[in-house]
């Protein structure tokens, strides 16, 4: 090629010679004169092997939300490290990796939220025992003392 055929707008660059049709040559099938379209493959079928595995699950969402509603003992926090490691390893394709770290945040959450659950429903018993203990320390004096009532 010229050396400043590059610069020149494409509209002025030479064109490059063609060479005309055969007489019975169609320009759309070019060269492949003598074969009939019922000759040619329709389709192509490209053959995959087994699709692979899911890849594992990381629980990421789940151990965020432990680690801010249901943080006990700080197994929310421990949850979304080993979330984030899982989803390190499978980032870098190593499955077994994050399957283990997976399967450990999982383990982690199950147990935050029980021991959270329980602590709420531990925090519930001693609150409501504790009430019902004053109101009747308080209605015992009230019968030992009646001055000390509403007039």
């Amino acid at each position: 090629p010229e050396p400043g055929a590059m610069e020149r707008p494409l509209s002025l660059r030479p064109v490059p010679p063609y060479k005309p049709l055969a007489e019975g040559q169609d320009a759309e099938r070019g060269d492949m004169e003598g074969l009939e379209p019922e000759g040619l493959p329709r389709s192509t079928v490209v053959s995959l092997g087994p699709p692979p595995p899911p890849p594992p699950r990381d629980h990421l969402v789940w151990s965020l939300c432990t680690a801010l509603y249901a943080n006990a003992c700080c197994l929310g926090f421990l949850a979304l490290v080993f979330a984030v490691k899982s989803r390190d390893r499978k980032v870098l394709g190593d499955y077994s990796g994050a399957l283990s770290y997976g399967s450990t945040a999982k383990h982690l959450n199950i147990t935050a939220w029980v021991l959270s659950i329980f602590l709420v429903a531990i925090i519930i018993a001693l609150v409501a025992t504790s009430t019902i203990n004053i109101m009747n320390l308080y209605y015992r004096e009230l019968e030992d003392h009646p001055f000390l009532g509403p007039t």
